[in-house]
């Protein structure tokens, strides 16, 4: 065998020595998010991303009501176009800017803007509701906090409840020698019912644990009415409220209609005895919409000072 055969094989074998005795060195994998390649190769769309999501949600929030009321004015102007007499949704519209470019002036007692009877309507409405929340509220407590009490009242409620709401507008015009205190009586008498209910509902279902705690501490009748059953009740209580402020508003319209007086039933009464089929149809989304933003109103309270 040759020097140089000799030399290579002392030099591959002092390589194969030296490899076998240095460490494993670690492979380290680096790794490289996509999503990071992606925004870095598309930085526009990446800026883009949160304005488009912002306008499909207001795209799907405001779609659906508006082809709802395109669809109902289709209709509307449909059935108006086949019903003599009827006015369509455009001639509404012109005779409503006319009505509401001045609402509040006053020609003679008999004759005065929308806006008044509006406001006249929304104070009975107002006296009525307060008064039933003042009676209706501390009966619903008291009717849930005590058996006897609610055995003794169950029977009343269950009579005068179903009754129609107008069929108490002349005892109230017996009694109160006067329609706008009857007009009153008859919201009363309307809203009164659902407070009861819901609040007594409520207080009825306060566990009982809660009970047996005030009972352990020694609480007064009022600290537990105030620390126990109002913040629980509170939920049946403004569902009530709410029920109530609904159904006043409906009735006030019927009842003023019978009382005469200034309100927008009485309104309506009159436009109808003028021929006025526009002003009708005006009112009636009157009603609709004062009688959303008080329920609204309510809703907004009760989120308010929801113990939940």
């Amino acid at each position: 065998m040759s020097v140089v055969s000799l030399n290579k094989e002392k030099n591959v074998h002092a390589v194969e020595s030296a490899v076998s005795a240095t460490p494993a060195q670690p492979v380290v994998t680096v790794v490289i998010p996509l999503s990071t390649t992606v925004a870095a190769a598309t930085p526009s769309l990446q800026r883009r991303s949160p304005w488009a999501a912002t306008a499909r949600r207001v795209f799907e929030w405001l779609l659906p009501p508006v082809i709802g009321l395109l669809v109902f004015g289709a209709i509307w102007a449909t059935v108006a176009a086949l019903t003599q007499g009827l006015p369509g949704p455009l001639k509404t519209w012109q005779s409503a800017v006319e009505l509401f470019s001045d609402p509040f002036y006053i020609n003679n007692p008999n004759d005065m803007g929308i806006g008044w009877n509006i406001l006249s309507s929304l104070k009975r409405v107002a006296t009525g509701f307060a008064l039933a929340a003042i009676v209706g509220i501390p009966m619903g407590f008291v009717i849930g906090r005590y058996a006897f009490m609610s055995r003794m009242a169950a029977p009343i409620i269950s009579l005068l409840k179903p009754v129609s709401p107008l069929a108490w507008l002349p005892i109230g015009l017996l009694v109160f020698k006067a329609a706008d205190p009857a007009a009153i009586w008859v919201i009363f008498i309307t809203a009164v019912w659902p407070m009861i209910i819901n609040t007594a509902v409520g207080v009825s279902k306060v566990p009982q644990d809660y009970m047996n705690v005030a009972k352990v501490l020694n609480l007064s009748e009022w600290k537990v009415v105030t620390r126990i059953l109002l913040p629980y009740v509170m939920p049946y209580m403004m569902t009530g409220v709410r029920l109530s402020i609904g159904a006043a508003w409906l009735v006030i319209v019927a009842a003023e209609m019978l009382t005469g007086g200034m309100g927008i039933g009485f309104w309506v009464w009159d436009e109808w005895n003028n021929l006025n089929v526009e002003h009708i149809i005006i009112a009636i989304f009157i009603v609709g919409i004062v009688g959303l933003l008080l329920e609204q109103l309510l809703v907004l309270v009760a989120k308010r000072y929801s113990y939940e």
